[in-house]
């Protein structure tokens, strides 16, 4: 059996259903009774899809059954499309420090603040953030940038002094991003 879950919330016939064809699924089916029952059944579990009749619902990641009767091979269609969607977000999100990098929207967020960066910016970051020391012009010109050795240009030093100062006034962080005397590094 698969460990993709599907949580089915408050919908109590619909569990019974699913229950009755597990065997057949690719999915394990878990009923959450109520509100309590869900958070923890979230906290212990990953790779989860919630679904629910309940039209108002905050929780992330699910998908709302409002239009009954559906196709059994729809709704497999309907979940192996959501737990795709799901799995391409989490993979395209990176921790660094205490900040979030989504590679998709191409965006840096810390407590709910969000900026927008450019592909060498997010490369940039990602690169550095790889590497226990700090990194040279010359490293990062050749590694990020493409460029050839011998070339010489202040590309680099450029971008990053923007970057700093994007992040400096969008997170008011001054330390993400350090000038070292031999090149750059995140903090």
């Amino acid at each position: 059996m698969s460990n993709q879950n599907l949580i089915i919330y408050r919908f109590s016939p619909f569990y019974h259903i699913l229950k009755e064809i597990e065997h057949e699924l690719r999915f394990k089916i878990i009923e959450a009774k109520n509100e309590k029952n869900l958070n923890d059944l979230l906290l212990t579990h990953q790779n989860y899809l919630i679904i629910t009749s309940k039209k108002n619902f905050t929780k992330n990641k699910y998908l709302i059954l409002d239009k009954l009767p559906i196709k059994i091979t729809k709704l497999v269609e309907n979940l192996n499309v959501k737990f795709l969607k799901n799995k391409f977000a989490n993979q395209s999100r990176i921790l660094i420090k205490n900040y979030s990098i989504d590679l998709n929207s191409r965006e840096i967020s810390f407590n709910e603040i969000k900026l927008k960066l450019t592909e060498k910016e997010i490369n940039t970051i990602i690169y550095l953030s790889n590497k226990k020391k700090p990194i040279s012009i010359k490293e990062l010109q050749t590694n990020v940038w493409g460029y050839q050795l011998g070339m010489e240009t202040h590309t680099v030093e450029t971008h990053i002094y923007r970057l700093r100062k994007k992040i400096l006034k969008t997170f008011n962080d001054e330390n993400l991003l350090l000038s070292k005397k031999n090149g750059y590094q995140i903090a």
